[in-house]
């Protein structure tokens, strides 16, 4: 062995062993127990980063704990096509060389993307197998392989004809730059500096004492949504207000009559505790509308400007514009009192960083509260119901203890956010990603923004506008029979209505004979923070098209934050890429600073120095290695089989070996029940203090009398550890454990566990 243990030396070596024995592959055995990861697929388009080097060396941990434990392991690779991510990342490219994709067209486009993707993702499996990932390679999925997207396609089929799938106008979250439609996730919010502009709002009736106008002052930051204003609104909770619920305001600028509602939505302690109300641009209002039953006036449009129904002096004005003029036009009226600096959270477009906009759209939605007959008898014998909704099922899933979720306190986090869960729009004006299967009569089924966008596909014959749901796009309508009218809806599908499938399409449902054996898988592990927007959707989607849960346990872990606890990003110079720490001081010492303080649920520190603590803990392994395998060569009598009654054992003998099944036993609950920091931290006091500190050094006056019992006991503590140590760090613990002489079993990974 050579003298310092050399990561970079010999991690690639250990990896090519790895791949030469097969280790990763299985054998399907009905006799033996599964166990199975679908790996949250990272996107396409990017390296990975530390938050990346988290997960894989938990799952990582999970998956070759129970394959020396003698289970059929299948920890499932894949990669996200992540469609608005993807997209403007490669736009970005495009505008690099000056070119955008409307010079490409949307089929070169999507081609380029593709390649690019591909690209990537091989680059990010050579990552991963360099942080030491155990996956199985050979099964890795892609979220647009064909066979995936045929299931994508089939599960909305499905939805759409048990009428859970539906188009419909509905306010969404806007990016007017990428020009799509976003989720929730890719909404970020971010404290920006504005404005808070008081206005007086006329009431119809005048003071009956003094016969003046009286008046309601709002407290607003977006004063050019005031067009669009349909009420105000007061909580019925304020005294303040009660004589003016259901008298009538007059509208600003523009002399329309709007009622004063009361609502329990309204903040008392915001402005003056009333609030104008804008359904059509803002999420609380217009929730508010739909109790009212308020008109909703779109005055902001999707290219950010004001349209026809702002009025004919602010039609086609930029919005900063158009806020600009009508503060002019109140202060001159004299209906603007007073302006004041306000900061709060607005959303961003979490890829391009612009300002969201709360707009009306007719898009593709998922209605989640909608009851249907299920299909099996025994998800209704799980579920306790005949007719459930998809909410409903992904609820009385956890409440039922059908999966659980780690750490228990995120269950009450998960059931709050299900029971207010809204409908979930699945379409995106995007061209990356898998298009819808849509088909309309003619281009009268697009919507105005369809057309808008896409002026090809709106110079199509108008047709009968018939909405056909199809694998295949049809031969004719078959309302009408007209032929070369039918278009495809130009939308895609969102990315997480897609990856909200991922744990069955990826395992080949329904035939294939791994769903058959893997399904439902063992864990789900991922970051709290997309608990709700897709372990939940996972669950919906996984109960909906197999009628079982998709995994059994969800495993959550905090955020990697750097060593004072700060959020890492690149303006603030913190953040730490994990290839760069590897060829610095190893994989093994990456993955234990991850892993080792870390408790499911919360945030972690990392940063230099808890790295090169564990570096110096894979030397110290390294160098224990060194010094048993020099004293078991250099030896010349037989070395006697290691048993608990070898003869000539010694007090220290017996304490550490009992030391050591205590270790075993307390290692393998802590992994069993995913505390692997615990079981870490363990087997580090155990090498470094027990073995190394007292052990080694009380062996060493016994090994200069050439006693070969210190030696077997010597040798089963430290293969033992080794075994132990394997899943936090797997190239260290293989490579010493390829240097040892004698061994039975010839690879570390594909060895059993200790008992």
């Amino acid at each position: 062995m050579e003298k310092r243990y050399q990561p970079q030396k010999l991690e690639n070596k250990i990896s090519k062993l790895w791949v030469s024995k097969k280790t990763f592959s299985y054998k399907r055995d009905k006799n033996k127990k599964p166990f199975s990861i679908i790996m949250p697929p990272p996107n396409a388009n990017a390296p990975l980063h530390i938050g990346h080097a988290m997960f894989i060396a938990l799952e990582d941990i999970m998956t070759r704990f129970n394959r020396m434990k003698g289970q059929v392991c299948l920890w499932l690779p894949g990669a996200d096509h992540a469609g608005i991510l993807t997209q403007v990342v490669f736009e970005k490219k495009l505008a690099s060389k000056g070119k955008t994709r409307f010079d490409l067209g949307r089929s070169e486009f999507y081609r380029q993307c593709y390649s690019f993707t591909q690209k990537n993702k091989k680059l990010m499996y050579d990552q991963l197998k360099k942080i030491g990932g155990s996956a199985n390679f050979a099964k890795e999925k892609f979220t647009l392989d064909p066979k995936i997207s045929q299931e994508v396609l089939k599960s909305f089929m499905a939805l759409y004809k048990d009428k859970l799938a539906y188009r419909g106008d509905r306010l969404v979250n806007w990016c007017p730059r990428c020009m799509t439609a976003l989720s929730d996730l890719e909404v970020e919010h971010l404290e920006v500096k504005t404005k808070l502009w008081f206005i007086k709002y006329p009431l119809k009736t005048h003071s009956q004492i003094t016969g003046e106008t009286r008046f309601l002052v709002v407290a607003t930051t977006r004063p050019e949504t005031l067009l669009g204003d349909t009420a105000l609104a007061v909580n019925r909770k304020d005294q303040r207000y009660q004589m003016f619920i259901n008298q009538k305001a007059i509208l600003p600028l523009v002399n329309r009559l709007i009622p004063i509602i009361a609502d329990k939505a309204v903040d008392m302690e915001f402005g003056t505790g009333v609030i104008k109300v804008t359904p059509a641009h803002d999420p609380t209002d217009w929730e508010m509308g739909q109790r009212h039953k308020l008109k909703k006036i779109s005055v902001l449009g999707f290219n950010n400007r004001m349209t026809k129904k702002a009025g004919k002096e602010y039609e086609g004005l930029k919005k900063n514009e158009a806020r600009r003029r009508i503060v002019e036009l109140l202060n001159r009226q004299n209906l603007l009192i007073k302006v004041r600096n306000y900061n709060h959270s607005v959303g961003h477009c979490e890829r391009c960083k612009t300002i969201v906009e709360p707009l009306i759209s007719k898009q593709w939605f998922l209605k989640t509260n909608k009851r249907i007959k299920l299909k099996s008898k025994s998800l209704e014998q799980k579920l306790g119901r005949k007719q459930v909704s998809l909410k409903e099922m992904g609820i009385l899933a956890v409440k039922k203890k059908h999966l659980k979720i780690l750490p228990h306190r995120f269950k009450i986090n998960y059931l709050n956010w299900m029971r207010n869960l809204h409908d979930w729009c699945i379409s995106r004006q995007l061209w990356w990603g898998q298009q819808m299967p849509i088909y309309y009569c003619g281009s009268k089924g697009l919507s105005p923004l369809q057309k808008q966008m896409n002026p090809k596909l709106a110079k199509v014959e108008p047709g009968c506008g018939t909405v056909i749901v199809s694998l295949t796009k049809p031969k004719a309508c078959p309302k009408c029979r007209k032929r070369k009218s039918i278009i495809q809806d130009p939308d895609v599908f969102d990315t997480w209505f897609s990856s909200a499938q991922w744990p069955y399409t990826s395992l080949g449902f329904p035939n294939s004979h791994d769903y058959k054996y893997f399904y439902p898988t063992s864990v789900m592990e991922t970051g709290y923070e997309i608990l709700n927007i897709w372990v939940a959707r996972m669950i919906m989607m996984g109960l909906y098209r197999t009628k079982k849960v998709p995994f059994k346990t969800v495993y959550l872990h905090g955020l990697v934050k750097d060593a004072f606890g700060e959020k890492m990003s690149k303006s603030k110079g913190n953040v730490i890429n994990p290839l760069e720490v590897i060829a610095k001081h190893g994989a093994d010492a990456l993955r234990m600073a991850l892993v080792v303080g870390a408790t499911p649920g919360n945030d972690i520190s990392i940063g230099e120095e808890k790295i090169k603590g564990y570096r110096n803990f894979t030397n110290k392994v390294w160098n224990i290695g060194r010094f048993i395998n020099l004293n078991l060569k250099s030896t010349k009598k037989n070395i006697p089989l290691f048993s608990k009654n070898l003869k000539g054992l010694t007090k220290e003998d017996k304490l550490i070996i009992k030391k050591l099944e205590q270790l075993i036993k307390e290692t393998t609950l802590n992994l069993e029940t995913y505390k692997f920091s615990l079981a870490g931290e363990a087997i580090y006091h155990f090498l470094w203090h027990e073995l190394a500190d007292k052990y080694l050094e009380y062996s060493k006056e016994r090994l200069n009398k050439k006693d070969v019992v210190v030696l077997a006991v010597l040798s089963h503590l430290y293969l033992n550890s080794l075994k132990l140590l394997h899943p936090f760090m797997p190239f260290v613990t293989e490579a010493v454990w390829q240097e040892m002489p004698e061994i039975k079993e010839k690879v570390l990974a594909s060895s059993s566990w200790p008992k």
